[in-house]
């Protein structure tokens, strides 16, 4: 007779937990059905609007693009290393360093003239520096003081070499890997 109320009474436990988990999952059901339904309520698709909004976007893009030089498109900001600035964006270092030899570093420099820009003397910089970063170690340049030091070390190099000609040396990326 023990074993019969025993059975009985799982019985009623198992199909109870059976009733709550559709209960749940038809209340989630009828949730999620009016959510839908009030969010189409509140938000109606338009399609004049959505037209309009398109139409806006292509005259502005045109305005854009005729302010910028004529029917051309250009991507991002205008860069800043122009000869008529007296900025030369100089083309990315990417070279090992000295210790560990199977880290590589990636640096993009600019250099600010102080009168018009020299592009030989922009290419000596260049190389002058691709040739240094070969002979840094990577416990040199650790951390803010490391990557101060950097600069400062580049910074003098550039200024023995352009001799003054080269006010300002401004780093643009640089990359550890």
């Amino acid at each position: 007779m023990e074993d019969a109320a025993e059975g009985a009474e799982t019985k009623k436990k198992g199909g109870g937990m059976v009733a709550t988990i559709a209960g749940v999952a038809i209340v989630t059901l009828i949730g999620a059905g009016g959510g839908w339904f009030l969010g189409g309520m509140i938000a109606p698709k338009d399609p004049a609007a959505e037209k309009a909004a398109e139409e806006k976007k292509q005259e502005a893009a045109a305005a854009a693009a005729a302010a910028h030089g004529g029917g051309k498109k250009e991507e991002g900001l205008p860069h800043i290393s122009t000869a008529a600035t007296g900025v030369v964006q100089l083309e990315p270092i990417t070279t090992n360093l000295a210790y560990p030899s199977d880290n590589w570093v990636r640096l993009e420099v600019a250099l600010a003239f102080k009168g018009p820009p020299e592009m030989p003397l922009a290419e000596q910089i260049h190389q002058d520096i691709l040739a240094y970063m070969r002979t840094v170690s990577l416990q040199q340049i650790e951390g803010p003081r490391g990557f101060q030091y950097l600069k400062d070390d580049i910074q003098e190099r550039v200024d023995l070499r352009s001799q003054g000609k080269v006010s300002k040396v401004m780093f643009r990326t640089f990359v550890i890997e």
